[in-house]
């Protein structure tokens, strides 16, 4: 389980300065944090959850990480607007006997998102490949 507070580089933002949450609400299957420091009307919020549907075979398990950032329009400095980046890792752990697979899916994932291929150096500012593409809708 996580800490209640993540403060120790578990999340970084794209200067490479770390943000701190703390959790705010749990339940079953789900979890939520909000950025410490948060102002109300410009709300930082980090979810966590799990489903798992089917049985034997089908089983299957999705898990969700999300961020979303509430902040005024850069345009019209009176409009809330909130920006949102999640990844879902759907993975048949009925049919799967260790998380080798599943692992090496999110790995490809995320360096893709977070480097430039040969340098494996991590790239918060979103200047990776996949972060390019993903940013400025590039095929």
């Amino acid at each position: 389980m996580l800490s209640n507070t993540l403060n120790t580089n578990e999340v970084k933002n794209s200067a490479g300065t770390e943000v701190e949450f703390s959790r705010i609400a749990i339940s079953d299957r789900a979890t939520e944090f909000a950025q410490v420091g948060e102002a109300p009307s410009s709300t930082h919020r980090l979810r966590i959850s799990h489903l798992e549907v089917g049985t034997g075979l089908n089983k299957r398990r999705r898990g969700l990480v999300r961020f979303d950032k509430t902040v005024i329009s850069s345009v019209d400095s009176e409009t809330p607007v909130t920006v949102s980046a999640y990844v879902v890792l759907d993975s048949p752990v009925g049919a799967l006997t260790a998380q080798t697979e599943p692992t090496h899916v999110l790995a490809e994932l995320m360096s893709f998102l977070a480097s430039l291929g040969a340098d494996t150096t991590i790239l918060y500012a979103g200047t990776g490949n996949g972060a390019v593409a993903l940013l400025t809708g590039g095929l």
